[in-house]
């Protein structure tokens, strides 16, 4: 078995350290470590899987919220926020699976209450319909885990060569207008600052691109068939209890992939936020946060 070690955030000494107070620890793989958040004790466990460009400070405010009641696991994907960045590195949703499925393993999870956001929603899922036993709750946010011929125009340019290498790796653009286009509520300058410090050079945006670029559009894209395969596998999640907590003002993730959601999981407890978008945890944290840990707490 692998073993994980604690260690002292390379972000201690920088003004978000107040906002990102958690323990830290990492997972030796083939090629790098997976750093993951571990806080709190008691179970079952709740498992938070980021999407891109975020990192685990998104789930900074959920964290603290269920921490005194049970333990929470917060991984970032290779490439994000505190792991390493590999530059020849196979960044695809096939790999970020298998590295969340190292993980559980590894921490010998028996059991967990699952959230997911935005890329969070194919990997998250992606590990859960290989393991339904292994879930009890699920809480999705603004997110998806099925093929849509849906993009944004601001998306799919980031996919075009040379104009998204330059824009997405060399100006950070990708990360930076998220932090004005996925919100309603601006963010302090101490939290823009939190989603960008781990990506601040082209070496450390490498797997900003990468998640872009593994979005499949067609049939003929390497993910294609394996996002079309979890979504056939999720009627297996059926029965577990499931909140969808929507930022109604996304322009990502819109009302089409929630009218998804509510198809494919009809009785599912479903909250639609008018005045929150795709950060939904930024937005209206204050709301939902109260939510999710009544709904974990839920026999």
């Amino acid at each position: 078995m692998a073993v994980s070690h604690a260690v002292v955030s390379p972000f201690d000494l920088t003004p978000i350290r107040a906002l990102y107070p958690f323990r830290t620890a990492r997972l030796p793989l083939e090629r790098g470590t997976l750093s993951y958040v571990d806080e709190g004790t008691g179970g079952p466990p709740a498992l938070l899987v980021h999407g891109n460009p975020t990192w685990s400070f998104y789930f900074r405010h959920l964290i603290a919220g269920l921490a005194p009641q049970r333990r929470v696991v917060v991984p970032d994907h290779m490439g994000c926020g505190l792991s390493d960045k590999p530059q020849d590195y196979p960044y695809t949703l096939a790999t970020h699976i298998t590295n969340l499925e190292r993980l559980v393993d590894h921490l010998e999870l028996p059991q967990v209450d699952l959230v997911v956001h935005d890329w969070g929603g194919a990997i998250g899922m992606g590990w859960a319909v290989r393991h339904p036993e292994r879930v009890r709750r699920i809480v999705v946010l603004n997110t998806s885990a099925f093929l849509s011929p849906r993009i944004p125009w601001r998306i799919a340019i980031s996919r075009y060569p040379v104009f998204g290498d330059v824009a997405v790796r060399g100006l950070n653009a990708f990360a930076v207008a998220a932090t004005h286009m996925a919100v309603v509520r601006p963010l302090a300058p101490a939290v823009r600052q939190g989603y960008l410090l781990p990506y601040d050079s082209w070496a450390n945006r490498v797997a900003i691109q990468r998640f872009v670029r593994d979005i499949p559009m067609h049939p003929r894209h390497p993910t294609w068939a394996l996002v079309d395969a979890i979504d056939r596998e999720l009627p297996t999640l059926r029965t577990k209890p499931m909140l969808i907590l929507w930022g109604g003002q996304d322009w990502c993730f819109s009302d089409h992939f929630l009218a998804g959601w509510m198809q494919r999981f009809p009785a599912a407890e479903v909250v639609r936020f008018d005045h929150a978008a795709h950060y939904i945890l930024e937005d209206a944290h204050e709301d939902v946060v109260p939510r999710v840990v009544r709904f974990f707490a839920s026999r």
